[in-house]
């Protein structure tokens, strides 16, 4: 049984949406993370979630990234992602 790998070639072909790249910032200094999963040209305001977490969106109101305020890793810590698809 061969599987194949998923490409963005061959994510149409399963039903799925290549997504675009993933931008991803940790500020040391000023004890930032910024994630970035859209534009971040497209930037048009910033809501604030009362969570130290700040949401960028543009124009249509979309999601396109955040900032986790007041974050910080210990100096022996790595910077580790996973993500995962869902269908909706």
């Amino acid at each position: 049984n061969s599987k194949t790998p998923l490409s963005p070639s061959n994510l149409s072909d399963c039903g799925l949406k290549a997504m675009a790249e993933v931008k991803v910032y940790y500020d040391k200094l000023g004890n930032t993370l910024t994630v970035w999963f859209g534009d971040p040209n497209e930037e048009y305001i910033c809501e604030e979630t009362g969570d130290e977490v700040i949401l960028m969106k543009n124009k249509s109101s979309v999601v396109i990234g955040f900032e986790k305020l007041n974050y910080s890793l210990q100096e022996s810590s790595n910077l580790r992602f996973s993500f995962e698809t869902l269908a909706v």
